[in-house]
C-alpha cells in the first residue's frame, strides 16, 4: 500500500523522481524540450499551493511515485508530471497515483481534471481511459501530446 506526502516539486525526493520522468520522456521524444517556450508550465509555482500540489508515493520509506495537480480555471486542474520508478511498474501504482491526484484536485476545489500524454505512452493513454478520462480537444497546447483526457471528479 502507498502513501501519499506532500513534496514541492523541486525538493527531494520529489525532484530525483521528476528527473527520472524527465530522463524517459527525454528517450523516448528525442530532442524534445520540456522547459521549451512551447511547453505547458509545470514548475514550482504552478504545482503548489495554493492553486496546486505535488505528492510523492511511497513503499515503506522508498519513494516510488510522484505527480502534480495544476489549476486550469476556478473548475478545471490539470494532471501533472506524472511518474512512477520502473522498480515499482506492473503493480497497480500509477493507478493508485492518479486516484490520489484526484482526491487532492477534489480538495482544492476543482470539478474536472484534464491531462494528456504523447503517442509513445500508448499503455499511460489506456490507464487514463480505464480511469474515466474522455478524449477532448487540445487545451494545453503541448505540441507533443496526441491524447488529452478529460474527467469529471463530482
Amino acid at each position: 500500500m502507498l502513501r501519499f506526502r506532500t513534496c514541492p516539486v523541486d525538493e527531494e525526493p520529489a525532484a530525483t523522481l521528476v528527473q527520472g520522468m524527465r530522463d524517459e520522456i527525454a528517450a523516448l521524444y528525442e530532442g524534445l524540450n520540456l522547459d521549451g517556450p512551447d511547453m505547458p508550465k509545470a514548475g514550482p509555482a504552478e504545482l503548489s499551493p495554493p492553486a496546486g500540489a505535488f505528492v510523492v508515493g511511497f513503499e515503506d520509506d522508498e519513494p516510488v511515485c510522484c505527480g502534480g495537480v495544476k489549476r486550469l480555471s476556478d473548475d478545471a486542474c490539470e494532471i501533472k508530471k506524472m511518474f512512477v520508478a520502473p522498480d515499482a511498474r506492473g503493480r497497480g501504482v500509477a493507478r493508485e497515483l492518479l486516484v490520489e491526484l484526484e482526491r487532492r484536485a477534489r480538495e482544492l476545489g476543482f470539478g474536472v481534471a484534464r491531462l494528456d500524454t504523447g503517442p509513445r505512452q500508448p499503455r499511460a493513454q489506456r490507464m487514463y481511459e480505464r480511469a474515466g478520462y474522455v478524449a477532448i480537444a487540445n487545451f494545453n497546447a503541448n505540441p507533443l501530446a496526441t491524447f488529452f483526457g478529460e474527467k469529471p471528479l463530482a
